[in-house]
């Protein structure tokens, strides 16, 4: 088949101007890209199967389960009375919990911001002062 009978043929889409083999070729194409076109949106299904599946598994291992021998603990405030030479690091470091706070600097400004003072102010003696402390006691 000439360039210009082709040309006309797909112009039109008339198979007149096709022979068997070309129809039979014409259409083994179409086949071809159709399955193609299945595996690739298959293969993309499967991903993103296999995708999801990994992020649930994740997000649910994830998960912070508490044990069988857990007992909470509640945050309960105090007040307590300064004595002569006490500091604000000493009374920190007396009632510091490692379990809620990172260091004892975190549990002095949270003393300080309770009490509305500076973290380098100098205590007076019978000052009163609020410090949070944990209990597993619910009151």
């Amino acid at each position: 088949m000439s360039d210009a009978m082709y040309a006309a043929a797909s112009l039109y889409n008339d198979p007149r101007f096709f022979s068997t083999s070309e129809i039979r070729i014409r259409n083994n194409r179409i086949r071809r890209q159709r399955i193609y076109r299945r595996q690739l949106s298959m293969l993309i299904g499967l991903i993103m199967i296999i995708l999801f599946s990994v992020i649930f598994m994740k997000a649910s291992l994830n998960t912070n389960a508490q044990t069988d021998t857990y007992t909470p603990e509640f945050k309960y405030y105090t007040a307590i009375t300064v004595h002569s030479g006490d500091t604000l690091w000493d009374i920190a470091s007396e009632h510091f919990s490692s379990e809620h706070y990172d260091d004892v600097n975190a549990y002095i400004s949270e003393i300080a911001k309770l009490n509305k003072m500076d973290t380098d102010c100098t205590l007076k003696a019978g000052e009163s002062l609020i410090i949070p402390y944990y209990s597993s006691d619910f009151k």
